[in-house]
């Protein structure tokens, strides 16, 4: 009996899971009606937490296109984790959807769903990962540059959030060389630098942690941001914009990167702040086709999941 498989982090995928989840995605996105895992139609329950636009469009999308039936759910609207247990929530549910997406803040309760749960659960999002984005982020990349491995990522910025960890896992579970960089004491956490030390030793990759904006750009194939602002942190703004100004991406800090380098930005971006609007705006930028291939990219992590999870005859159709 196969065992459920769920998609919390992004060393969740080995690196040959990774490819395979990559390749059906192009091959989503080449023929996006062809795949119907979901044929019933099956409900997948996506969970809120957080505000959202492109998880919130790309997953009801995505679901739909796979023949399935999505169920969005704020956490306003729902007894989930307030006055149920996230245990005993997983336990109804599994009874009732096919897969459970969840969009929240702890990453321990996407941890405590799936030990719980006999469905999929996906992260679409917690403080610590972001690892549906990486998916579709590394899919734009090798559109734009073909193989991954042996490619250098540079992010910059607020180097201690979620999206932060997920360009450093994912991308040295690639083959990547990642160098983050941030000012002291906004630097990705050492658990989750010794994690990604740790799998770029199989895969080639490598990873540089710095406060040198110059030095992580040098050279680098792929140049990524995300907003210096993160919900919750409002009240943080004025400090935080003089915290991370030098390493915001400028015409003038492109210039340090290679001059076919794409621009990578998760969005929603504040011109003038982490990048500048002649950045994003630009020809180097690809942001439009990364948020794009979010629709994509969860189409293959869900129908994948589903299948090595013994609950479809395969990516194509429902069992």
């Amino acid at each position: 009996m196969a065992t459920t498989r769920h998609f919390l982090t992004d060393l969740d995928l080995s690196p040959a899971e990774q490819r395979e989840v990559l390749d059906l995605a192009q091959a989503m996105k080449a023929d996006p009606y062809g795949y119907t895992p979901y044929a019933g139609p099956q409900t997948v329950a996506v969970f809120f937490d957080k505000t959202s636009t492109r998880t919130r469009v790309s997953f009801h999308a995505g679901i739909a296109e796979l023949g399935g039936s999505p169920l969005i759910i704020n956490s306003a609207e729902s007894q989930l984790g307030h006055k149920e247990s996230i245990a005993d929530s997983a336990k109804v549910l599994e009874r009732m959807v096919s897969t459970i997406v969840w969009r929240t803040y702890a990453q321990a309760g996407l941890e405590q769903m799936a030990q719980n749960c006999a469905v999929p659960v996906i992260n679409a999002l917690s403080d610590d990962y972001h690892p549906c984005q990486l998916l579709a982020d590394l899919l734009t990349v090798r559109e734009h540059k073909g193989e991954l491995a042996g490619l250098s990522l540079a992010y910059l910025g607020d180097a201690a959030n979620n999206m932060a960890n997920s360009y450093l896992l994912a991308g040295v579970n690639a083959g990547m060389h990642v160098r983050i960089a941030g000012p002291e004491g906004y630097l990705p956490a050492e658990p989750i630098v010794a994690a990604a030390r740790q799998r770029a030793e199989s895969t080639g990759g490598s990873v540089t942690i710095t406060t040198d904006a110059v030095a992580a750009l040098a050279g680098a194939d792929v140049v990524a941001t995300d907003t210096w602002i993160s919900m919750g942190q409002e009240d943080e703004k004025e400090a935080r914009l003089g915290l991370f100004r030098d390493y915001a991406l400028s015409t003038e800090a492109m210039a340090h990167a290679k001059d076919d380098a794409i621009v990578l930005h998760c969005l929603p971006a504040y011109r003038g702040y982490e990048i500048a609007a002649e950045v994003i705006d630009g020809p180097q930028s690809v942001v439009f086709d990364e948020a794009e291939n979010r629709v994509h990219a969860q189409k293959a992590i869900m129908a994948w999941l589903l299948h090595v999870s013994g609950l479809a005859a395969s990516v194509r159709e429902a069992k």
